[in-house]
């Protein structure tokens, strides 16, 4: 027979019946082994489906806290009509004695995920070929569609349709893993413990950003949210984003990450040494630093080294090129905040530009960016310009209307900070400070505060003068 005669080689997705078997025995007659399997795995990530219909039962009886033996499987079976669809009482035996060879059931389950994350690799990669040679009008915008498929598969190991309360309030399906009121009973310990102590009792859940009564309106800055904060040229926005990186990364040692469109690299590090040695930048620049100051500045870059920043500085990113970037940061990294400084410098994912219809562009930017916030849990930090209406204003104090080119900045955004130093437009006018409006604060109360900024290291740091009245009203 030719060879151009041999029937082609039928294509099994990937799996292993065995690890499947084994791993399904072990949950039979090991409680420790039903805990581990019904945590990490799902019942798609089983190949076969009579094995898919025996861990659903295995899991109704664990989130049951019942006990999972043949028995008991048995009748789970029966009570939903789909014993005869797992070959009876005698599979499940069958099952079972395979229990006796699984010592290291998280190898096996882990096994079940690698072919399960191949499978789901596979079949993204068949929709994608069928959309691709259907010729989308739109190339940049099929290609980040694509990319956000494959970073799902990276960053999840399951895909379901929603999720039951009842099992994010068990702990089931919580980011925690515990059960709702055991975390308010670990909360409240802590929060006696402290207390008792004598110590400062965070009350706030989000990512604190160094700025105390800022951290008591917003709750710090809380995962899948887009916070923006806009001003002027020259109120500082940099330097808020810098003040508050340095402190969640240098103070807290989390990762962070920020896109720089209109500074280098460079310029951001040395504005950061700058604000951390808390020398001035004309000394570092020129070397003209004597031996405290020196060290001071020897002293920050160590510190800075042993902490994850990264600062992608690419110009002219399209949105659809930074969403791409900041999951590779996301997964490369596993940031824990991402600034985006400015969101004007960023373009649409469409390749034909149109001047025309910029407040529809910067509509698919701020929609994407939130999108962003949502799709790697974390909090995106993003900067934006407000128009010169602010400088036609007496007493240039910002509005939410002041939001250049699109009110759906304001739509996606779940906080709205507006930054004003008066002392830009007036030397003599409160020299020192600065004031965040909160104009939007989805989740808490909008207001002002009031910060310290010292322009000669180009940093914000807390108002220690008199207190500011905390939740005034604010209206844009």
């Amino acid at each position: 027979m030719q060879a151009e005669n041999l029937p082609a080689k039928v294509r099994v997705p990937p799996h292993s019946k065995e690890s499947e078997m084994m791993v399904l025995g072990s949950m039979l007659t090991k409680i420790n082994s039903m805990n581990i399997a019904a945590d990490a795995l799902d019942s798609k990530d089983f190949y076969y489906v009579e094995h898919q219909i025996v861990f659903n039962a295995l899991k109704t009886l664990f989130k049951q806290d019942k006990p999972a033996d043949i028995l008991l499987v048995s009748e789970e079976l029966k009570r939903a009509d789909q014993l005869k669809k797992v070959n009876g009482m005698a599979y499940l035996i069958t099952l079972s004695q395979y229990a006796g060879t699984s010592a290291y059931v998280e190898e096996y389950v882990e096994l079940i995920l690698s072919k399960s994350i191949l499978r789901r690799l596979i079949g993204a990669a068949q929709e994608i070929e069928r959309e691709a040679l259907q010729e989308p009008a739109d190339a940049h915008g099929f290609l980040d569609d694509s990319q956000a498929k494959l970073f799902a598969i990276s960053q999840t190991k399951n895909y379901q349709v929603g999720v039951q309360v009842k099992d994010v309030l068990s702990g089931l399906k919580a980011t925690s893993g515990l059960s709702y009121l055991k975390e308010l009973e670990d909360r409240q310990a802590n929060y006696l413990a402290l207390r008792e102590k004598g110590e400062e009792v965070s009350l706030f859940t989000g990512i604190p950003t160094g700025f105390h009564n800022l951290d008591k309106m917003i709750n710090g800055l809380a995962p899948s949210n887009l916070i923006i904060f806009a001003g002027r040229p020259g109120m500082g926005k940099t330097a808020l984003a810098l003040s508050i990186a340095a402190h969640i990364c240098f103070k807290q040692r989390l990762s962070v990450g920020i896109f720089s469109l209109e500074m280098s690299a460079e310029q951001l590090i040395h504005r950061l040494i700058c604000s951390e040695s808390e020398v001035e930048s004309s000394k570092i620049l020129t070397g003209s630093i004597e031996g405290s100051d020196y060290q001071r500045v020897h002293a920050a870059v160590k510190h800075m080294e042993a902490c994850n920043m990264i600062i992608d500085d690419q110009p002219g990113l399209k949105i659809s090129d930074l969403r791409a970037r900041a999951r590779r940061l996301k997964e490369a990294y596993q940031i824990d905040l991402l600034i985006v400084d400015y969101l004007q410098l960023l373009s649409g994912s469409s390749s034909n530009f149109d001047a025309n219809n910029r407040h529809l562009e910067i509509s698919e930017i701020s929609r994407m960016l939130k999108n962003l916030a949502r799709e790697l849990n974390i909090p995106v930090l993003c900067g934006a310009q407000l128009s010169r209406k602010v400088e036609d204003r007496t007493g240039k104090r910002p509005m939410m209307s002041d939001l250049r080119e699109s009110g759906s900045i304001e739509q996606d955004a779940d906080i709205v900070m507006l930054l004003l130093r008066k002392e830009y437009y007036n030397e003599t006018d409160s020299p020192g400070l600065g004031e965040i409006i909160i104009g939007k604060n989805r989740h808490g109360n909008t207001g002002k505060v009031n910060l310290t900024y010292r322009k000669e290291f180009a940093q914000f740091v807390n108002y220690t003068g008199q207190e500011e009245e905390e939740g005034e009203d604010f209206i844009g």
